[in-house]
């Protein structure tokens, strides 16, 4: 234990020796946001902090992103093929919030999500594992990855993607997983921004949802609203009735389920004076499991189209994978929480809630192997509110890097923490049953009642 000891000593010294350019890389980040699979100046910045440590950095690994192996041989690959192996994550893009100080002003992109500081972590981590003997001589290997697409938005531009074959998945960690870059990984950790904590905390044991993200299309006919409603089809009537009859099943759902339905109308019609005869919505279904997302999703999909039904107009609901629920790992949420304990004191750790109702595609991650996505201290104001903002740099962008070095070293130095984790994934689903319940959730529903 005291070469573990130890090896953590100096990964927690070389990061410290880092902290200047760890904070003004963060900020280079939080300066220029750019939405998912569109992170090109992200992507290179990250490049270029992992290839000067000395590591061979793979680009544009789903659009954009990058990953790089620190290994037990020269040239950072693995001598063994049951080596164990942690990868370390972190998200590359931005949201849109244009009230947010530090927008974009073109794109409304900020980093309100936090996700410059996951970047930090990442970079901080890496500057502390490839410190000069910090991770020789240990069975196993690192993985850094940065990641594209975590927000599940800018829709339109996705599903081009998808449309032009050049991913499958809306989100980056589903695409991952889909082109094997997780495939020899045993275990996967990130660190999230927690909100309205400036305090030092950390919580790091709990769950979130799944869903499934949802268009839809109510198409009715046009006519002059004052002086000929009667001859149209009011498909905003149907969009409305839909809605309704959503909020009318919202009894059904039972409260372990955690379920969310927040549909919003993204075109409501094209004049005052016309009925409208062409209205969009979007929604996201959410529930604690797989099995409540596809229950709760059913219910709502009949509710959508009994709106078109009643009015007499057409509706087509297109259903996409959204984002797996996540369960964090019990032996690594106790081996992190002990390095919580010994660098910030046991008061650090809050319990938060144990089971959150948003969702990450870290998710998907946690279906096929074994993880944690600690949540962190440092931070303002509420996660993709205006007000967002770091409060305490060391906090937000430099201790968290030091916990998660710790826990890799502790992972890769210890036999029965593998062995347990490895015990852990062989309980999750393959990456091939993954794939058909994600492909499963997509679906097109077709309802013609315009006669």
């Amino acid at each position: 234990m005291t070469d573990v000891a130890d090896r953590k000593r100096r990964a927690v010294e070389a990061i410290d020796a880092h902290a200047d350019d760890i904070v003004t890389f963060a900020e280079d980040v939080e300066a220029e946001p750019e939405l998912g699979f569109k992170e090109t100046e992200t992507t290179r910045k990250v490049v270029a902090e992992l290839e000067g440590m000395g590591l061979d950095v793979e680009e544009n690994i789903a659009v954009t992103g990058a990953k790089a192996r620190l290994g037990t041989d020269a040239t950072g690959g693995l001598d063994d093929a049951d080596e164990f192996v942690v990868a370390v994550l972190g998200e590359l893009d931005a949201l849109v919030n244009p009230a947010h100080p530090k927008a974009n002003p073109e794109t409304g992109a900020c980093h309100a999500c936090g996700h410059h500081a996951q970047l930090a972590n990442l970079v901080g981590a890496a500057y502390g594992l490839t410190a000069a003997g910090v991770v020789d001589d240990l069975e196993g290997a690192i993985d850094f990855v940065a990641v594209p697409a975590e927000e599940y938005l800018d829709l339109g531009y996705r599903r081009t993607l998808v449309e032009n074959g050049e991913v499958e998945f809306l989100g980056g960690k589903q695409e991952l997983i889909r082109r094997g870059h997780l495939d020899d990984v045993d275990c996967a950790m990130m660190i999230h921004a927690g909100s309205d904590t400036p305090e030092r905390v950390v919580t790091s044991d709990f769950s979130s949802n799944g869903f499934v993200g949802k268009f839809v299309t109510y198409e009715g006919k046009e006519s002059h609203a004052g002086a000929a409603p009667e001859e149209g089809v009011n498909a905003l009537n149907a969009a409305m009735l839909g809605m309704n009859a959503v909020h009318a099943n919202r009894e059904t759902f039972a409260d372990d389920d955690h379920v969310r339905v927040h549909p919003i109308v993204t075109n409501g019609g094209d004049g005052v004076n016309v009925v409208p005869s062409d209205v969009r919505m979007e929604s996201y279904v959410r529930a604690s499991t797989v099995a409540a997302v596809e229950d709760a999703n059913e219910k709502t999909n009949r509710a959508l189209e009994s709106g078109a039904m009643a009015v007499g107009a057409d509706v087509e609901i297109e259903d996409y994978p959204g984002y797996m629920p996540l369960r964090t790992d019990e032996t690594m949420v106790s081996t992190y929480d002990a390095n919580v304990s010994e660098l910030l004191g046991e008061d650090a750790l809050t319990p938060g809630k144990p089971h959150l109702t948003g969702s990450t595609d870290m998710g998907d991650v946690t279906q096929v192997i074994p993880g944690i996505h600690p949540y962190v201290g440092g931070f303002s104001g509420a996660v993709h509110a205006r007000d967002f903002e770091v409060v305490d740099a060391e906090m937000a962008y430099v201790i968290p890097a030091k916990l998660t070095a710790m826990l890799v070293i502790d992972l890769l130095a210890d036999p029965e923490k593998q062995a347990a984790i490895r015990a852990a994934k062989a309980e999750k689903r393959s990456v091939e049953e993954y794939l058909d319940i994600v492909r499963g959730m997509r679906e097109t529903v077709v309802g013609e009642y315009s006669g």
